[in-house]
């Protein structure tokens, strides 16, 4: 059994003390005394004397109170989460336990809609030790200086369209801009996806890139070249997808932008490989 304290928004291997009715008494060797966990929050054995793994949050009497779930963010993380109810005083958000998520209006930078997820920051309140979120994201961006490298792969969660392209979270840490020419489909708010370093600048502001920087321009045409024709061989020579297609279609299909798919069609077609129509692409055998 670990010996170290419970605190608000931890997870802690806890001792259990006494059963009762409304559940079981765990010890949290802090000043946060005994906490109860209660029955509805147990999914797995639980036993006077024996050791549990539960997250500490409080109820809505703002009471430390135990449970084996998992809620959706961990306080010092970033997520995507939906509101589910708007008050007259702040917005409640869906964060998988049994007492939503409170996003404060003065830590809102425009007022949640019911239904939709929006980029959060989670965090305990030091003022009342509340869980609470955030859409207030630069705040609570890492202030150290970034020591990533030129290409390096790093983790983006987009958070923000700009007149540039989109801003995005680098690493859970810092933010980066992906350019409106890198990104061939509208990413949703909260979308984690695989990016690149581009560029460094020297105001301390990072350029990103969905695109592998390994390899060159002529290794990225060819391999997509392969791609299409495996794709024709599946489908008997022939495949809707061509010249006129939506970018979003190409995207979806290839995750690759419509001017490089002309591009390794157009090498396909000199190599003498397919023909071009307005309906699709045909394989030449």
């Amino acid at each position: 059994m670990s010996d170290t304290p419970a605190q608000i928004g931890e997870r802690a291997q806890l001792n259990v003390l006494k059963k009762s009715a409304p559940g079981f008494f765990l010890d949290s060797r802090s000043e946060l005394g005994n906490i109860l966990l209660p029955r509805n929050e147990i999914h797995g054995p639980c036993e006077v004397g024996e050791t549990v793994d539960v997250f500490i949050y409080c109820d809505s009497e703002d009471r430390p109170i135990a449970t084996m779930k998992h809620p959706k963010a961990m306080p010092g993380t970033f997520a995507c989460l939906e509101c589910i109810s708007v008050t007259g005083i702040g917005s409640f958000l869906d964060w998988g336990l049994a007492k939503d998520l409170f996003i404060p209006f003065r830590e809102q930078n425009s007022r949640l809609d019911v239904g939709k997820s929006y980029v959060v920051y989670v965090y305990v309140d030091p003022e009342s030790d509340r869980i609470v979120a955030s859409r207030r994201i630069n705040r609570y961006l890492s202030k150290q200086e970034p020591e990533y490298t030129l290409n390096q792969q790093v983790e983006l969660m987009v958070y923000a369209k700009t007149d540039l392209g989109y801003k995005a979270i680098i690493n859970g840490q810092h933010s980066g801009v992906l350019f409106a020419n890198e990104v061939f489909r509208k990413p949703a708010p909260g979308e984690i996806l695989t990016g690149y370093i581009a560029k460094l600048r020297d105001d301390g502001k990072i350029d990103l890139s969905l695109q592998p920087p390994e390899q060159s321009v002529q290794e990225k045409i060819e391999d997509l070249e392969t791609k299409i024709e495996v794709e024709l061989a599946a489908r008997d020579g022939y495949w809707s997808l061509c010249d006129t297609s939506p970018p979003d279609d190409i995207y979806q299909a290839l995750g690759v932008s419509k001017k490089a798919f002309k591009k390794a069609t157009g090498a396909l077609f000199k190599k003498r490989k397919i023909t071009i129509a307005k309906d699709g692409i045909r394989s030449i055998k």
